[in-house]
């Protein structure tokens, strides 16, 4: 449920963020203006490209929440990379916008990192969501049979009977 409402909150500042930049780029090219004697067009251009650029890697990092959410199966290795990119960078975009926007802004930025953090520790190395314990039991009480652990990887197995 976390992971459909990260994608669908990505997706929603993907168009955002273009919309933003676009406009950035209007204004800059509308009213000529330069930074340094930098050509009003490229930075025009800049921020459109950027804008395309941010765009299309949010959605895309919302489409892979949707797709996490919808399966409910964990991501692939490069999925995961790419959440955590974006976490990483909604936790950089927050402390900034805390001194330049205000605490409304952080705080929504916030609630999407927790939103993508909570996806990937939710859908962790075993592939799914894990169960409350006390549905796990039930199951095993009914069906009358005791599941054997297995040991984790470099823990000592049973002990060799005596001779």
């Amino acid at each position: 449920m976390a992971a459909v409402a990260a994608g669908v909150v990505l997706f929603a500042e993907a168009f955002g963020v273009f919309m933003l930049l676009m406009t950035v780029g209007i204004v800059v090219e509308n009213q000529s203006m330069s930074l340094d004697g930098l050509d009003p067009a490229m930075m025009s251009g800049g921020a459109l490209g950027f804008g395309i650029f941010s765009a299309v890697f949010l959605a895309g990092c919302g489409l892979v929440l949707l797709l996490v959410g919808v399966r409910d199966r964990a991501p692939a290795r490069f999925a995961r990379i790419l959440l955590v990119v974006v976490a990483v960078v909604h936790g950089v975009l927050g402390a900034l916008t805390v001194g330049l926007v205000g605490w409304e802004a952080f705080a929504v930025l916030m609630v999407v990192l927790a939103l993508i953090v909570f996806t990937l520790v939710a859908y962790g190395p075993g592939g799914r969501p894990q169960k409350p314990e006390s549905q796990q039991g039930a199951g095993s009480e009914q069906g009358g049979e005791t599941q054997k652990q297995e040991p984790f990887p470099g823990e000592p197995g049973p002990k060799p009977a005596a001779s």
